[in-house]
């Protein structure tokens, strides 16, 4: 009997709209505060379409296995509450970015050395990096609540029945929320896509504050839990030709306005589930069809961009919120789960979240070293602590028979 493509090329473009949906407010919050006009905005956008597109299909038509890429969404948010550096020093940590990706997966050693960063300093610093864009809903609701409430509430409803719609729904009311207040502007938005090239400026800034910060959360965020929800689903990921892949396809994307692109995290669990196919080895078909749907969303991002300029209301500001909600309390939740890291992650979150700079760099790569400095000056009192209480029951109770 001759195999259907339609349920996974169905379920392919499903994970292709969760994903653009849930984070492309994210997305272009972060891009504009890195510097971008909005030409450069839809641009990035649009080349992020086209990398993430054609890597998911060259990965899984390659390995024949149900590998999805996308784009940073944590990168991003991390873009979105960094001190503007100029768009070309952004375009060149973009570049540099790349290279950092792709050396990750040539060279073993400084994959040891991105892995060897403790886990919770860098949710840490995730977290602080996010509250300021999470409290977006909380400051709409005081400025909007007419305009904002229905949005929030219906994201609510949504996580409770429909979580995986909840902020594609969300965003699609955003939308609805921005064409009501823009009236006939509205029609005047609708845009064709374009690419707006940009010459790389490198700076020690921009390398430092956006370069390595947003290769750590890539890594991080995106890229490790990549692996592990494949590898759940029973797959291996080639991990060097991944790398080679999203580090190129970064590089490549840079210039156009595309900040990083890497394995998909939670969007990675679709195509690769029963629910593509019966048989694991044809759900590869899924991710080449979540490919091939970035390809044509690629040409709505210059409408996107239009569309968040007209509104009257930062309504996609709120969304870009809701949608980081539950990456927010992931990163908590993975900061502050050992007690011994607990005060270097808790400084390395408040100090992201200050949004300070020093030296022209941003807050993210000194709460990197600040927590690292605090951890290894702790490390031994933490390390004694832990003795003394393995230590403690055995001399609480000398006679106690094994």
């Amino acid at each position: 009997m001759e195999q259907s493509w339609a349920r996974p090329v169905s379920v392919g473009v499903t994970t292709a709209l969760v994903g653009f949906t849930s984070s492309v407010a994210v997305l272009i919050a972060g891009l504009t505060a890195a510097g971008a006009n909005p030409a450069q905005a839809s641009s990035g956008l649009l080349a992020l379409c086209l990398t993430v597109g054609v890597g998911t299909m060259v990965l899984s038509r390659r390995h024949r296995l149900p590998i999805t890429l996308a784009w940073s969404t944590p990168g991003a948010a991390l873009l979105a509450t960094q001190a503007s550096l100029g768009w070309p020093a952004a375009v060149g940590a973009f570049l540099l970015t790349g290279v950092l990706i792709a050396a990750v997966g040539m060279w073993p050693r400084l994959g040891r050395l991105v892995a060897s960063i403790p886990a919770p300093l860098a949710q840490g610093m995730l977290g602080g990096v996010l509250v300021p864009l999470c409290l977006a809903p909380v400051t709409g609701l005081a400025a909007s609540p007419a305009w904002v409430a229905p949005v929030v509430a219906l994201w609510l409803i949504l996580q409770r029945y429909a979580p995986r719609w909840a902020t594609p729904v969300a965003f699609a009311a955003g939308l609805v929320v921005i064409v009501l207040q823009a009236g006939g502007d509205a029609v005047a938005a609708i845009t064709a896509p374009s690419l707006t090239i940009a010459s790389p400026s490198f700076t020690w800034a921009a390398a430092a504050g956006i370069a390595l910060p947003l290769t750590v959360v890539t890594m991080a965020s995106q890229n490790v839990p990549g692996v592990a929800v494949l590898a759940s689903a029973g797959y291996r990921v080639p991990w060097r030709g991944t790398m080679l892949i999203t580090g190129a396809g970064t590089a490549l994307g840079a210039a156009a306005g595309g900040h990083a692109i890497n394995l998909a995290a939670i969007t990675a669990a679709l195509p690769a589930s029963p629910d593509a196919d019966p048989d694991p080895r044809r759900r590869w078909i899924a991710a080449f069809a979540a490919g091939a749907s970035y390809v044509v969303l690629a040409a709505t991002g210059a409408t996107l961009v239009a569309l968040a300029q007209a509104g009257t209301t930062e309504i996609l500001a709120v969304v870009a919120g809701l949608a980081l909600l539950p990456t927010l309390a992931a990163s908590l939740a993975g900061a502050f789960v050992s007690e011994g890291d607990r005060l270097p992650a808790a400084v390395a979150f408040m100090l992201a979240a200050s949004g300070a700079t020093l030296a022209g760099i941003g807050s993210a790569f000194w709460a990197l070293v600040a927590g690292l400095a605090v951890r290894a000056l702790l490390r031994p009192h933490v390390s004694k602590v832990a003795e003394g209480r393995a230590a403690e029951p055995a001399r609480a109770t000398p006679g106690t028979k094994g």
